[in-house]
């Protein structure tokens, strides 16, 4: 018998799922297993509804679970599921109370009002199972509307992780042995702790912490970077080069029609500007395909935005309509085209990475060595390594080549 966690979506789900592990496993959770889902996207609903049906037929005695944003949002599609046991929302599944309660009378949905909640209480993650680098939670929700975008509704407001709490919490996981720590949230550049922003964290983390080999950001709003951040970024070595940027579009309508905060001029100012104070930074970044209205024209812009900003690791999104956001009112584009414009964003951006690879070959580069024969670099580009090493090293190590992909290590 065992307990299982099956997650799906980003680094803060993954982080999360540390807290249900141990949640579940104190309430004595056997012979089960739990869907922590994601709801970004239409196809990762359906992939975690496929999923929960293919875990049924391989594990017909398993009580299953479903939590997380698809979840939260979407309660009643898991709940008419006859494979789901039980479902639980995104501050339920935190709490563990309710994992001790959770079989007590025939309730199958236990799913508050997640706008209710105000405050990010710490969790006490020791370890990320599976993962060399460690994922700290210090924000989740999000106060802003994008017109694409459900998350809001299945993570509630923006609070924030006392800094006190982040400290103690990177101090415990550093002490463990990470070497890298990375800094997750819903939108973590909304962090704030009274007047103190995320460089203010930043700072702080690498004065109070010395265990931290290297400190990266997980997704950002560049347009909400404040000044502290930006000179962490300029002159604080540990805070890696490497900064993935929620862009989603390059053209100025359909920023405005996707109710963004920054314009094009914005997002290429901003890069030029961490390029000329951090001169080895890499820029990735989400851009989504098709957004409704897009001409081709305006999808050009955001397809020139790859170059204009020097991006190199691309996450593209075919634009998928989610029920109850504006966007899925708005005039809607073929699939077929949705899809076309989605590789075509693809195909440059693997132009721009194999460009950079090739940059690389005949540098010295710091790798942290992962399982499966890989590493990372501090700009987050996969390496290759010679011969197979226990993860969590640092080492400094030659580029030897590339296959496209990834870097080879001499």
């Amino acid at each position: 018998m065992s307990l299982d966690i099956v997650t799906f979506g980003c680094r803060l789900n993954i982080a999360e799922s540390e807290v249900i592990k141990r949640n579940a496993t104190a309430a004595g959770f056997d012979n089960a297993v739990v869907v922590n889902t994601c709801a970004v996207t239409s196809e990762a609903v359906k992939q975690a509804r496929q999923n929960i049906r293919r875990i049924r037929r391989e594990r017909p005695d398993a009580r299953i679970v479903v939590t997380g944003c698809a979840a939260q949002s979407e309660a009643a599609t898991f709940a008419a599921m006859p494979e789901v046991d039980r479902v639980l929302g995104n501050e339920e599944k935190l709490d563990a109370r309710a994992w001790s309660n959770l079989w007590a009378g025939d309730r199958r949905v236990a799913v508050g009002d997640i706008m209710a909640a105000k405050t990010l209480a710490a969790h006490g993650v020791d370890a990320i199972d599976g993962h060399t680098r460690a994922f700290l939670q210090v924000q989740n929700g999000c106060d802003h509307r994008c017109t694409f975008c459900i998350i809001p509704f299945g993570r509630g407001n923006s609070r924030s992780l006392p800094m006190d709490d982040v400290v103690a919490q990177a101090r415990r996981l550093a002490g463990n042995g990470y070497r890298e720590i990375v800094l997750t949230g819903v939108d973590i550049t909304s962090y704030g702790d009274g007047e103190l922003k995320l460089g203010a964290l930043v700072k702080r983390l690498l004065r109070d912490v010395p265990g931290i080999a290297r400190l990266r950001l997980s997704s950002i709003d560049s347009v909400e970077a404040d000044a502290d951040l930006i000179d962490a970024l300029a002159n604080e070595p540990r805070l890696v080069p490497h900064l993935h940027l929620s862009l989603q579009a390059g053209d100025d309508m359909i920023l405005k029609r996707m109710k963004r905060r920054h314009t094009r001029g914005d997002a290429i100012a901003f890069c030029e500007n961490v390029r000329r104070l951090r001169p080895d930074v890499v820029f990735g970044a989400d851009i989504i395909a098709g957004f409704p209205t897009e001409t081709e024209a305006m999808f050009t812009r955001s397809l020139d935005l790859i170059e204009d900003c020097g991006l190199t690791q691309l996450h593209v999104f075919p634009f998928s309509a989610r029920p109850g956001t504006p966007a899925a009112r708005m005039p809607q584009l073929d699939r077929a085209l949705v899809k076309e414009r989605a590789q075509r964003l693809r195909d440059k951006g693997d132009a721009a990475l194999r460009h950079y690879l090739e940059s690389q070959v005949g540098t010295q580069r710091q790798v942290l060595t992962e399982r499966g024969g890989i590493g990372r670099t501090e700009q987050f580009t996969a390496v290759r390594l010679p011969s197979p090493l226990a993860p969590g090293l640092i080492l400094d190590l030659k580029v030897a080549g590339h296959d496209g992909r990834q870097l080879l290590a001499a």
